[in-house]
This record gives structure tokens, C-alpha cells and sequence, in this order.
């Protein structure tokens, strides 16, 4: 028995046992069945980040003290 994972490694997003090409630059609102994978938390959100790039939520990060 597995576990279903999903993970992105270089230039290939990898779902279960399927891959496919990374459509965005650094992985950050990367689709997938309606959802967009956060690697900052490591999980989806039912909707796009509101950051331009991990920099800006790095920064917000930094500034809060959280997400």
C-alpha cells in the first residue's frame, strides 16, 4: 500500500504515480484539479496565492511573523 504524494522536483511536478512539466516559474499556485500547491506550507489552497513570487511571501513572512 502507498501513499498518495504530491511533490516538485526541478522541472517536473510529480502527483501519485504521474508527472508532468512545472507550469510556473518557482512552483508557487502550481495547479492541480482546481486546487494551487503552496511550497512555503507544503499543502493547496482553494485559491491563488496573493503574492507575486516566494520572495514577497518570504518578506510578508518576515514582517507578520506568520502566513
Amino acid at each position: 500500500m502507498s501513499i498518495w504524494k504530491f511533490s516538485i522536483q526541478d522541472d517536473v511536478v510529480k502527483s501519485g504515480d504521474t508527472e508532468r512539466k512545472k507550469l510556473t516559474k518557482d512552483g508557487c499556485n502550481e495547479p492541480f484539479k482546481g486546487r494551487f500547491w503552496c511550497p512555503k506550507r507544503q499543502w493547496f489552497r482553494s485559491s491563488p496565492c496573493p503574492f507575486i513570487n516566494r520572495n514577497e511571501c518570504e518578506c510578508y513572512e518576515l514582517m507578520c511573523g506568520c502566513l
